[in-house]
């Protein structure tokens, strides 16, 4: 029997090593890399190019104010009536067709405009909805950024929990050994056993959970940094008080001064309410003239060889008068939309003031739950151990020290989470100020 399990073993392991040789090597990942990632992540990768489109808008609307140039041939081979065109030539009879003739031309023509106000004012509105487009970057950055760092912090709790559950599972299968020997020795009951049998099945079923919560953060990680799900990873940081801090200003006051000036969807809001503003001066302005500076210079003739040189030369002032009132509706529309932009930004800056104030409540509160929840750990942990020591004497059954083991486990659980609401609460509070890409 040993023989044929020593097979089993040698064979499964055979199996087991060209599968362990293919998989990958874990991508050991520390805080600070996951926020470096989440910069490079694809939404971000997206709002940039939406700033290039932007800045695109740019050259297109300054294209208006350069000159433009084009080359053009023409052949024509044709014949006329002249009476189509309402006279008639004497020394031509009636219903004479003329041609057909032949007519070649070649030209080089430009435009420059000499002035147009509302060509200088599109790209003053292109230029601010590039501003725009940019704290749009800047938002989803920050954006990204949180959710790579609250993923992050949920891997390291999970971790952690996994830590907690193998420490239960160790301190479980210790009290079932002191069971057996303390029946053994006649001082305890077969129900103790049966009791701490029970506690360890439970710790070992709750150490599988904690593995498969584990696996699905990693999962959630890869996802939001844009890695291959395929890749496994491994968190190198822990859930520390140094973990997940930021350059926030230490004054209430001047966290909220400092976010109203620098969030990046207030300056995008403002950004977007410039451009409209400038939109709708730039439609006001097409009711001013426009003045056009154009020439052409060519070869024209029956013949490629017998063509003269011809060109002309001028300046055209074009003012406009009515176009059907839709300039002044694309007004009013503009108008409507720099005062919602306005509304908003006030609100914003209300709500802003709001974050940054709750968020120093929560991290504050969050840190003093982290230190009672070191204490209640402390104190658990000493109480498993006098438990033991008094059902070891003999003095107590082990429901005592069940008990003690079940305050031990809810304490460490109580310890992770307030360990990671503290960080979680100071990430909150560097995305409140608008400066989550400060954090390590």
């Amino acid at each position: 029997m040993r023989l044929r399990h020593s097979v089993v073993l040698a064979g499964w392991a055979a199996l087991a090593a060209p599968l362990a040789a293919q998989s990958p090597a874990p991508l050991r990942l520390s805080f600070a890399d996951a926020i470096q990632r989440a910069a490079n992540a694809p939404v971000v990768g997206i709002a940039g190019l939406r700033v290039d489109q932007a800045s695109a808008n740019v050259r297109e609307a300054r294209s208006a104010l350069l000159p433009s140039l084009k080359v053009a041939g023409l052949y024509v081979r044709r014949s006329y009536n002249p009476e189509s065109f309402g006279f008639t030539i004497p020394s031509i009879p009636s219903g004479t067709v003329i041609g057909p003739f032949n007519n070649y031309d070649g030209r080089i023509s430009g435009t420059q405009t000499l002035f147009d106000l509302s060509s200088i004012s599109r790209v003053k509105a292109a230029q601010a909805a590039v501003r725009g487009s940019g704290a749009d970057q800047s938002l989803v950055l920050e954006s990204a950024t949180q959710s790579a760092a609250l993923a992050y912090l949920r891997a390291a709790r999970a971790s952690a929990s996994i830590a907690a559950r193998q420490a239960d599972s160790g301190i479980a299968a210790e009290l079932v050994k002191l069971a057996e020997e303390q029946r053994a020795a006649g001082v305890s009951a077969a129900i103790d056993v049966t009791r701490a049998r029970t506690q360890l099945a439970v710790a070992q079923g709750q150490l599988v959970l904690a593995r498969n919560e584990s696996d699905r953060a990693r999962l959630d990680l890869a996802r939001i940094l844009g890695l291959d799900p395929a890749q496994p990873l491994e968190v190198t940081d822990t859930l520390t008080s140094a973990l997940a801090r930021a350059n926030v200003p230490t004054d209430v006051d001047a966290a909220v001064t400092a976010a109203t000036a620098t969030r990046p969807d207030l300056v995008a809001e403002l950004a977007h309410g410039e451009t409209a503003r400038r939109t709708s001066t730039a439609f006001s302005n097409e009711r001013l003239p426009r003045l056009d500076l154009t020439g052409d210079i060519g070869m024209n003739g029956p013949t490629v060889p017998n063509s003269l040189g011809t060109g002309q030369i001028a300046v055209q002032v074009t003012i406009p008068i009515l176009d059907g009132l839709r300039r002044e509706a694309r007004i009013s529309e503009q108008h409507a939309i720099a005062e919602e932009s306005d509304l908003r930004a006030r609100d914003l800056r209300n709500q802003i003031g709001a974050e940054v104030r709750g968020a120093f409540l929560d991290a504050q509160s969050a840190q003093a739950q982290q230190s009672i929840a070191a204490e209640r750990l402390r104190l658990a942990e000493d109480e498993l151990a006098q438990a033991r020591q008094r059902f070891r004497a003999g003095v107590a059954g082990n429901i005592e020290v069940i008990t003690a083991q079940s305050s031990l486990v809810q304490a460490r659980d109580a310890d992770i989470d307030a360990r990671y609401s503290a960080a979680a609460a100071r990430v909150a509070l560097a995305g409140a100020v608008g400066v989550a890409r400060t954090l390590h």
